[in-house]
């Protein structure tokens, strides 16, 4: 089903008109109303006026984390505090999170972006949608909430955490459709087969993200719960879940270009790729006011697709991710850097720098552990020191991501040493093909 045929079937000429129209005015608007962006492009000698079509948006300086992080937490907003009436934050809980604020009409837009996706995956106001993301400063749960809401379905705001009573309200309620992180769709899955109650279930499709999966993954949910399974992408900087989702034939994701207007970059040259070949994913916000991206680094690395869809749509499609350019990690729908477990390793006393971060999925859950390099003393101390140093460790690691994780004490020089760039990270998911 098409939510919104008019701009989602938009013929590419037309689209092409309106995003160059949309593109001046954000550009006019950043420019006027926040001076972070103002310097930035006089320093390249721009000016709104000379941002006249879409192939002007070559012109235009890129936004980073780091542009992000200095000017935390609203110096990036384009409106008066009075006009927003939403802040969202990133899911990493070290260090600054990456913020979005929102205006009502920001909302709304996120809303019918959404509804596209979930009506892309089946689902009708005649649906009942259980939304198991988290609730809070993390998009995830609001997002598809007030989706699913425009659409017109019937919201159960499950949030995760209490298995039994989500399948509880599954069974009571009749959901027929579900929104969570993919690995939790399979644990409530496997806790369906165990209690006997697979049986009595409704559910027809499962929209899933904030973590990178797999096809394989797909083809366990749908055969385990009979259902029909949906990637939906989106990033808290650009405004949440909803920028981007897969339709019936599963040939990539459409992205909302009339919302976000995206690029592909070779991320080392930063100039743009070849139609088709792989790159870093920029995007540059269209409709957003209370915080525009201009060019948004995203460090996904992607491809489109422009061809019309055999869905009909005519929005571009974002092909399987390929991984990063940097370093940074989603477990369990948390983003981990490793840099965060180095600081936290640096703080405590009798432990070297040296460190790595095994990541693997086993009864399709993440698992992480840690291996921590220590001082030689405390493999000839008393076994009590040793287990009081892995206790200190877990809690310092704990508390930096937000993550438990497995903490492996080794002795020195156990690890990879380099004078170069040393290998941090161990990720045995196969996530990328």
């Amino acid at each position: 089903m098409i939510w919104n045929p008019s701009k989602e079937c938009m013929p590419r000429e037309e689209l092409r008109e309106l995003q160059g129209k949309r593109l001046a005015k954000v550009v006019n608007r950043v420019y006027h109303n926040v001076p972070y962006y103002r310097e930035k492009m006089q320093a390249l000698g721009l000016e709104p006026g000379d941002i006249q079509t879409l192939d002007d948006i070559t012109k235009l300086p890129f936004t980073t984390y780091e542009d992000l992080n200095a000017t935390y937490p609203f110096g990036l907003a384009a409106v008066p505090k009075s006009e927003l009436v939403r802040v969202h934050a990133s899911s990493g809980t070290t260090g600054k999170p990456k913020i979005g604020v929102y205006t009502r009409r920001d909302i709304d837009i996120w809303s019918e972006c959404v509804a596209r996706c979930l009506s892309m995956a089946g689902i009708t106001k005649d649906d009942v949608i259980q939304v198991g993301y988290g609730y809070g400063l993390f998009t995830g749960g609001l997002g598809a909430h007030y989706g699913a809401e425009h659409l017109g379905a019937l919201v159960l705001p499950m949030s995760a955490g209490n298995t039994q009573k989500l399948i509880s309200m599954m069974i009571d309620c009749e959901a027929t459709a579900i929104a969570c992180t993919p690995s939790y769709l399979l644990h409530v899955a496997e806790d369906l087969e165990k209690s006997g109650l697979k049986d009595k279930i409704k559910l027809k499709y499962a929209i899933c993200g904030a973590e990178p999966w797999t096809n394989e993954m797909r083809d366990q949910m749908e055969k385990k719960l009979n259902i029909k399974a949906f990637d939906i992408y989106g990033l808290t900087e650009i405004c949440g879940p909803g920028v981007a989702n897969d339709c019936e034939y599963h040939e990539g994701l459409h992205i909302w270009e009339d919302h976000f207007l995206p690029e592909i970059l070779d991320p080392v040259t930063l100039q743009p790729v070849p139609e088709g070949e792989s790159g870093e994913l920029v995007i540059t916000t269209l409709t957003k006011e209370g915080m525009p991206m201009i060019r948004y680094r995203t460090k996904d690395l992607t491809s489109l697709k422009y061809e019309k869809c055999k869905c009909g749509r005519t929005m571009a499609r974002i092909q399987r991710f390929k991984g990063r350019t940097d370093d940074m990690l989603i477990i369990r729908g948390v983003n981990v850097f490793p840099s965060q477990v180095e600081a936290a390793l640096l703080t405590i006393d009798g432990i070297t720098p040296h460190y790595m971060l095994v990541v693997d999925r086993i009864n399709n859950e993440d698992t992480l552990e840690i291996q921590v390099e220590v001082e030689e003393r405390f493999f000839s101390d008393e076994v009590s020191a040793l287990e009081n140093l892995k206790k200190k460790v877990h809690s310092c690691l704990r508390q930096a991501i937000g993550l438990n994780a497995d903490v492996k004490l080794v002795e020195p020089n156990a690890l990879p040493h380099s004078d170069g760039k040393t290998k941090h990270v161990t990720d045995k998911r196969k996530l990328y093909v």
